[in-house]
């Protein structure tokens, strides 16, 4: 599939001198398509109160990555298909086990870091290449991987149309959504498993240390701004994605020459602390 018609229009729509670059216009792209999937995650995480097991699931990229080093097969591969087996893995137990879900999530974290580690003391020309992954590198995209970006952004966002309204009334009590006809099992399974992929997704972004913000932070910058549930997705989208655009914008310019995935995520924390002023004046003029 020829992309070049897409790289074209973005160029038109934002002719800044930085994005002329093919490589910019790549990145660019996988921007646009990662951000809006972090956000409409993100929201249910933060509803969900599932940052831990974000978490969980962006640290499996390292024993995903490992293992396709290792055995010399593409990480674009063994580190999607690892971080789903860990979602669903994590979901299973937790729907399963008498244990918490934090309990849960623990002792699956503690097992995927440690089983990473290994396989990296293995072999130290392992480590020095997990170190892209470990800060992430946007601008190194491939098309392969932006078309792979894109099957799952449709995925995701047909998920969030069947799904969205389902998965809050999970969220509010699942034993209810059950009486009510509610799939709850299904919205459960889907959506850990859309979660691990965007998050292992998303890794290529900004790096395992910050893929949990990629997910939070514009979600939580949205509730203050929201009055509804269905606007905080609407707000999500517009916080992500603008974020995006601006961080590649600015860690692009010669003042800056910063890191694009930090630099996105520092420009997503603005957006949150201007909602926080809006939730406070919002507040005082409630009393």
């Amino acid at each position: 599939m020829d992309l070049a018609p897409l790289y074209d229009l973005l160029a038109r729509l934002l002719p800044f001198e930085v994005l002329q670059a093919r490589f910019m216009q790549q990145a660019l792209l996988g921007l646009l398509l990662v951000a809006p999937m972090a956000a409409a995650m993100g929201v249910q995480v933060i509803n969900f109160r599932m940052v831990f097991f974000a978490d969980a699931i962006g640290h499996s990229a390292f024993a995903g990555v490992a293992l396709g080093l290792i055995f010399a097969v593409s990480p674009s591969w063994t580190m999607p298909l690892f971080g789903l087996a860990v979602g669903l893995a994590i979901m299973l137990l937790q729907r399963r086990s008498s244990l918490s879900t934090d309990t849960v999530i623990g002792v699956v974290f503690a097992a995927v870091m440690a089983f990473g580690l290994a396989m990296v003391s293995r072999d130290r020309g392992v480590a020095r290449d997990l170190q892209r992954f470990l800060y992430g590198d946007i601008l190194t995209i491939t098309e392969p991987e932006l078309l792979g970006l894109g099957l799952l952004f449709l995925a995701v966002m047909a998920f969030q149309a069947w799904g969205y309204n389902r998965l809050l009334y999970v969220g509010l009590n699942p034993v209810v959504a059950s009486v009510h006809r509610v799939p709850v099992a299904t919205c459960q399974y889907l959506f850990a498993g859309l979660l691990a992929l965007v998050v292992m997704f998303s890794v290529w972004a900004v790096g395992v240390l910050l893929v949990t913000a990629l997910l939070i932070v514009p979600a939580a910058a949205a509730r203050n701004f929201a009055r509804s549930a269905g606007s905080m997705f609407w707000w999500s989208l517009l916080i992500s994605t603008t974020s995006a655009v601006a961080g590649l914008l600015v860690s692009a310019q010669d003042w800056a020459r910063t890191a694009t995935g930090p630099t996105v995520v520092l420009c997503g924390f603005v957006w949150f602390l201007a909602s926080q002023v809006v939730a406070t004046l919002r507040r005082r003029g409630a009393r």
